[in-house]
Formats: structure tokens, C-alpha cells, sequence
């Protein structure tokens, strides 16, 4: 064991787990679990299940979204007395739509160092095989169940020109997948990553009203909702094109009769989309009669 997967006194270490595929434990993830005092699991008897199958015996305590602010202090101080400690999810990295932000909060503030130990991620992972651009993305996680806040929410993000990361249940997935295409437009180009890592993983990229039309006719052929869990990553918005030249003229002509030449050069920049300095050359063309005018 170097002295980088060593598990030092006194440290959290908050650790990655896989999301499907168990085989996914990396080696210093299964280090770091079998060298803590204790771990910290949102659910004791799911993670008990990847400890066995590694063949790790440290002691488990739960620590959710119904007890982490609670039980926060007494892991700090327990810290502080010297003991190391794992924190993990039941599945993926920790604090991604799971808890932990108390506990991680509360023991930097403390001065307890706190480690990560890397490993799977949804959304990372479902940015690797949508197909669609990954350079910048904002992850937006669970959206509202209840239909009107959702509908808000996605509104609020018809405009955002990154790539978007959204996690949904199995049996909300068409309610998402209508209000997606009603709000971000039926071509907007998405994919639905399912059960990823598992046996029936699958990625499908397609116009968000097509996602919609397949989710529906494949729950009423099945005569059920669709199972397994879901990632869906829809393209953010694309900036339109500037208008043509021809245009650009028209609407400029049209300002120019009715307002100053600088204050017609502005709006036109702003209704049109070019540049301020070509337009304002494209005045002094017109007044020189070098463009016909």
C-alpha cells in the first residue's frame, strides 16, 4: 500500500461506489473501506451487500437525509478523537443527489480533512455515451414531482446554452419526457441513458418528442411503466444563425428613416445579431454611395 492509499487517523474520506456493475470498486476505494474505523452508509443493508461481496467487516451507521444533521456532531467529534471514516451512497459518488452535505460541511468547518476517493458517477458517465457535447453542462439532478413546479423549473432553463444533466424516476419518465418536449422543443436533440453499468444498459439519442413517443408506445404495449434507472441528457439551446446581409440591410434602411444614425446602428445590432462596426460601415457605404444607395 503506497503512502497515497494510505488511510490516515482522523480523515473522512467520502467514496465513490459503483452504480451498477460491483466490479466497478476501484482498489484504493476498496482500501480505503477496509482500513476506516467506520462507514457511513444511506442505507446500511444495501451497502452491507458490496462490503460482503469484497469481504469487508467494518462496522456500518446510517447517515440520510433524515439524520445527518443530528448525527453530523457526533461523527465530527468522533473524528477529531483520531478515528477515520468512509462516507458512501448507495450507489455513485456521494453528494450528487444523495446526502453527505452536512456531514462534509460540518467537518471542515472543524478542521477534519476530508478526502475524496474517486470512482462512478451517473452523470459523468451518461455524458460519455449521449453523444452530446460535454465541454461545459450544468447537472440539474431530480426536477419536482409535482407537474407545475417541474414545468417551471424547466422554463427557467429553456434558454441555458449547456448541455443538461436531469436524473428521473422510471415511473415519471413520460411526464418528464412531455414537459421536456413541450418546453425545450420536440427537435431539441437528447438521450435517455438507462441502467448504466448494468446488464440491460442503454443509451438513446433521438429529438426529445421522439424519446416521448418511444417511452409511450413502449409502456402501452407493455401494458406498464418502464423500469430501471434513468439519466436523461438533453443539448442546450443553440444561438440562431444572424440574419443574412439582405436582411440586415432591410431592417437598418427601415431604423435609419425614423432615428439617428448611431442609435439606428445599435438597434439594428441588437435586433439582428451583427456587429455594430460592419453595420456602421454599412452607413457610411450607403452615404458615400459606394453601396447603391
Amino acid at each position: 500500500m503506497t503512502e497515497l492509499q494510505a488511510v490516515h487517523p482522523g480523515t473522512l474520506y467520502v467514496v465513490a461506489t459503483p452504480i451498477g456493475n460491483l466490479d466497478d470498486l476501484g482498489a484504493r476505494a476498496q482500501q480505503v473501506l477496509a482500513g476506516v474505523d467506520f462507514i457511513l452508509a444511506e442505507d446500511t443493508r444495501h451497502s452491507l451487500r458490496l462490503l460482503n461481496r469484497y469481504g469487508i467487516r467494518r462496522p456500518l451507521r446510517a447517515l440520510h437525509e433524515h439524520n445527518e444533521r443530528r448525527a453530523a456532531g457526533g461523527v465530527v467529534r468522533r473524528l477529531q478523537g483520531g478515528d477515520s471514516a468512509a462516507l458512501v451512497a448507495d450507489a455513485g459518488t456521494p453528494l450528487i443527489s444523495d446526502p453527505g452535505d452536512i456531514l462534509v460541511r460540518a467537518a471542515q468547518e472543524a478542521g477534519v480533512p476530508v478526502a475524496a476517493v474517486p470512482g462512478p458517477c451517473a452523470v459523468s458517465a451518461a455524458l460519455s455515451v449521449a453523444g452530446l457535447a460535454a465541454h461545459r453542462f450544468c447537472f440539474e439532478g431530480f426536477l419536482p414531482p409535482r407537474r407545475a413546479a417541474r414545468l417551471a423549473r424547466m422554463q427557467a432553463l429553456r434558454r441555458e446554452p449547456r448541455t443538461m444533466v436531469f436524473f428521473e424516476a422510471p415511473h415519471r419518465l413520460r411526464g418528464f419526457l412531455q414537459d421536456a418536449a413541450s418546453c425545450f422543443g420536440e427537435q431539441r436533440p437528447a438521450a435517455a441513458v438507462k441502467e448504466i453499468s448494468k446488464l440491460h444498459e442503454r443509451a438513446r439519442l433521438a429529438p426529445l418528442g421522439k424519446l416521448r413517443d418511444e417511452t409511450q408506445a413502449a409502456e402501452e404495449t407493455q401494458g406498464r411503466r418502464v423500469k430501471g434507472e434513468f439519466v436523461v441528457v438533453v443539448a442546450g439551446e443553440t444561438a440562431p444563425s444572424p440574419p443574412g446581409r439582405d436582411e440586415a440591410e432591410r431592417v437598418l434602411r427601415l431604423l435609419l428613416e425614423r432615428l439617428p444614425r448611431r442609435e439606428a446602428v445599435s438597434l439594428a445590432a441588437a435586433l439582428t445579431g451583427w456587429g455594430r462596426n460592419p453595420l456602421y460601415r454599412l452607413c457610411l457605404s450607403w452615404k458615400t454611395g459606394r453601396d447603391g444607395q
